[in-house]
């Protein structure tokens, strides 16, 4: 393999950090620039949807994570580039998900892969084009809200 292409490599690297880092501090403008507009993206937990533009992926993620606690991490990248603009890349993968509703508190834990391919810009940056989650093994958690009979300002509970 060439520095060149080592080079290129450790950009996609870079890429995927971002694409973390990103999403986990909720910076959501930044994180969808890690995107092509034409982005691919399927999630094995919802094997019935497959997401055939960044603004569309935006739209149903962005709400359902903003209120939430992320932790993703991503390890051993196997990168292959393809050609002087394309690669495509399987990274091992963790992720936690915290989400919390009034009601409820719904926890998650994720190991599998990531399968991706990527492009590079007009700009020179490497972007993702297609990604696919396979989770190997998801453990969930539910925890219902105890509400307490008596406000704590309640007279009546005093």
């Amino acid at each position: 393999m060439d520095a060149g292409t080592l080079v290129e490599i450790e950009k996609i690297k870079q890429l995927k950090a971002r694409y973390f880092r990103l999403l986990d501090t909720k910076k959501w403008d930044d994180w969808a620039e890690v995107f092509t507009p034409d982005l691919n993206l399927w999630v094995q937990d919802v094997p019935d949807v497959i997401y055939t533009s960044r603004e569309e992926f935006l739209a149903a993620i962005v709400p359902m994570l903003t209120g939430a606690v992320t932790t993703h991490h991503g390890h051993m990248p196997e990168i292959d580039v393809t050609g002087s603009d394309t690669a495509r890349g399987v990274w091992a993968m963790f992720d936690y998900v915290q989400l919390r509703t009034p009601d409820r508190s719904i926890q998650l834990k994720g190991f599998g892969h990531y399968h991706e391919e990527y492009r590079k810009g007009s700009d020179g940056q490497w972007r993702i084009s297609l990604l696919r989650l396979h989770r190997l093994r998801v453990d969930y958690s539910r925890r219902v809200r105890q509400r307490s009979a008596c406000p704590p300002s309640s007279v009546a509970c005093q």
